[in-house]
């Protein structure tokens, strides 16, 4: 099972390095990618345990651009991490990151929900390349005592149009991808389906955009048919993975678990098979299940695989780019 969409807790994932590769074992998984978003700080954690684990590893990224005020993520993968150009644009990039967490910091307490935002940069400062954003202000909210999960943190206050967000600054979607290639990576359009930008696929493709993340957590089967459609048309690769954060206490949720829907169906995860629901409903690799939640999914690892060919042809727009 190839999972390309991973996070840690270098930036924003509930899972060390050590405790990800831990997981990606018991799920099944034989290739992965960490995308922590604005850095690669987890990769070598990660390759040195997944090695031992007899896991492929492929060099993963997460980047925040801006377009008109919006977020817009875009995945890298197979670069250099020890590129300078790529070290030097993260580094931007963390520094923006925490002049927005302080603007968010202040906002609270205005609002009469004071966090300590010192506490939650001292504690990222204190693992070298580590990133931080609204899930870890969040996670301070339900801390303080201020709201009950995660989730109504960003409901009522963190999300767009709620009285504590802060317009995000930053390099726009082309700058990334031109920064992923000359570090020797291609980009992948993150999580079409969630970022509701598609206007900008297209005009991204001319600047060398090379695949679109079509399998992910929050696609639904009608999703993956538009993705891979558009891909055809626009003549671009496809890529995949659940957007695993970890085991979110207010979730409840465990890799390798059954996953319980409202319906009171399960969905099991086997590998190199189809994904099948208790009901005898088969689900195509990349699919996933008809979840009334899909968000609560990206605290489960297996039910998101990349098909094997769709990452070889990744691979080889990668070794082609190298070569150019």
């Amino acid at each position: 099972m190839i999972d390309l969409h991973l996070h840690t807790t270098a930036s924003d994932g509930w899972l060390s390095p050590a405790q990800l590769v831990a997981h990606a074992s018991r799920a099944g998984l034989t290739t992965i990618s960490v995308t922590d978003h604005d850095t690669v700080a987890a990769f070598d954690e990660v390759s040195a345990d997944a090695g031992a684990a007899g896991i492929r590893v492929v060099p993963g990224i997460e980047i925040t651009s801006v377009d008109a005020g919006r977020d817009v993520h875009l995945l890298g993968y197979f670069f250099d991490p020890a590129s300078a150009v790529l070290a030097r644009f993260l580094e931007g990039q963390r520094a923006l990151r925490v002049s927005r967490a302080r603007e968010i910091g202040a906002r609270l307490s205005a609002l009469g929900l004071p966090v300590d935002i010192e506490g939650v940069l001292e504690t990222a400062a204190g693992r070298p390349g580590t990133s931080v954003g609204r899930p870890q202000l969040a996670r301070a909210l339900v801390q303080a005592g201020h709201v009950r999960s995660v989730q109504e943190a960003f409901d009522k206050w963190l999300a767009s149009g709620q009285p504590a967000f802060a317009p995000r600054t930053g390099p726009s979607p082309a700058d990334v991808v031109a920064v992923v290639h000359q570090a020797g990576g291609i980009v992948s359009f993150a999580h079409p389906a969630v970022t509701k930008r598609d206007t900008l696929i297209e005009p991204l493709v001319a600047h060398g955009l090379d695949a679109i993340e079509v399998y992910h957590s929050d696609h639904g089967a009608d999703d993956e048919r538009a993705y891979i459609a558009l891909a055809d048309r626009l003549g671009v690769l496809i890529s995949g993975g659940s957007d695993f954060h970890g085991d979110d206490p207010a979730l409840r949720l465990r890799s390798g678990q059954a996953l319980r829907l409202r319906s009171g169906q399960a969905l099991r995860r086997r590998s190199g098979q189809a994904l099948r629901l208790r009901s005898g409903q088969a689900l195509r690799p990349g699919s996933g299940p008809p979840a009334p939640q899909a968000r609560a999914r990206r605290g489960t690892l297996g039910v998101i695989s990349l098909p094997a060919p769709a990452f070889e042809r990744l691979e080889d727009r990668a070794r082609a780019r190298a070569a150019s």
